[in-house]
């Protein structure tokens, strides 16, 4: 439950998992295995940050400011940019940020984007479940806001094909163990995982990621997973300064914009510690896929 921030007073906004009549969640319902895996390793204290990036779209369904039936200049000036002819849709994103405080998610920042009319936000660090239930009510007021001044939000992650930064949805991971003295062996501990079980993460990452993961535009290459320190081109990434202190955290470059970050951050938890009683990531998504394809081409059964 959040304060509403449109509605003020004793008002509040709800949001809740979805359950079948026979008592099981729902196929989609990703938090309820999440939340499996985060009270299973609640021990080793998770801590995550997510990097929402999205792109704001006029009527027509082209990025809010772009010329009609043209393109603005190349991309430069636009990233972290300020002034008219550089940023489009502030307004909006101040917005949205002072819904997200009333409303007492834990957004910590915001910026203008590489492609013009693309923004991000960001929201953490949460502890285990609470991220993903926050991100997704913020994702909610973003739509809420924007309503408000006729504009539409996609998390397409690859909206304008070309030459253009795609949007993505960076995952800052951290547990108790690579916060403390010596937690670098951890953090190289978890790369290895995470090398490992790189195709399975990739099939949760987020619908149309192929699109945006090229290797060129700030990406690493879809089928190939790669680390580094400072490393924007590399699947996960080390900040400089945590290498140096030798302890921190480590962001996760892979997802998609549109990825739901209750099966990026359940993943994670599963890849770093082992699956629990219960929960099974990879298995839900697939067998939530293999469902939709059944409701579309009907699929005979033994």
């Amino acid at each position: 439950m959040y304060p509403d921030p449109f509605r003020l007073g004793d008002n509040i906004l709800v949001m809740c998992e979805t359950w079948m009549s026979d008592g099981k969640p729902n196929a989609y319902n990703y938090r309820h295995d999440a939340e499996v895996l985060m009270s299973a390793n609640a021990k080793h204290e998770f801590w995550f940050g997510l990097e929402q990036e999205y792109t704001f779209l006029d009527n027509m369904g082209w990025p809010y400011g772009w010329p009609k039936n043209g393109f603005p200049a190349p991309q430069g000036p636009y990233y972290c940019g300020n002034g008219t002819g550089k940023v489009v849709c502030r307004d909006i994103v101040e917005a949205h940020y002072k819904a997200c405080l009333y409303a007492e998610i834990e957004i910590s920042g915001t910026n203008a984007e590489v492609m013009p009319a693309q923004w991000e936000y960001q929201v953490g660090p949460c502890t285990g479940i609470d991220l993903g239930d926050q991100l997704w009510m913020s994702r909610f007021l973003l739509h809420r806001v924007a309503e408000e001044f006729g504009a539409k939000v996609t998390f397409n992650p690859k909206p304008i094909p070309g030459d253009w930064n795609g949007a993505g949805l960076h995952t800052n991971v951290s547990t108790k163990e690579m916060r403390e003295d010596g937690g670098m062996k951890h953090i190289e501990a978890a790369m290895e995982s995470l090398g490992k079980r790189h195709k399975e993460h990739m099939k949760v990452y987020g619908e149309g990621n192929e699109a945006r993961m090229t290797g060129a535009h700030e990406t690493a290459s879809y089928d190939k997973f790669t680390w580094g320190v400072a490393d924007r081109g590399s699947s996960v990434r080390v900040n400089r300064e945590c290498a140096d202190a030798g302890k921190g955290y480590f962001e996760d470059r892979r997802p998609a914009s549109n990825a739901d970050p209750y099966q990026i951050t359940g993943m994670v938890v599963e890849t770093l510690c082992g699956k629990a009683e219960g929960a099974d990531m990879f298995a839900k998504a697939t067998e939530s896929a293999q469902e939709e394809l059944e409701m579309i081409i009907p699929v005979a059964k033994p």
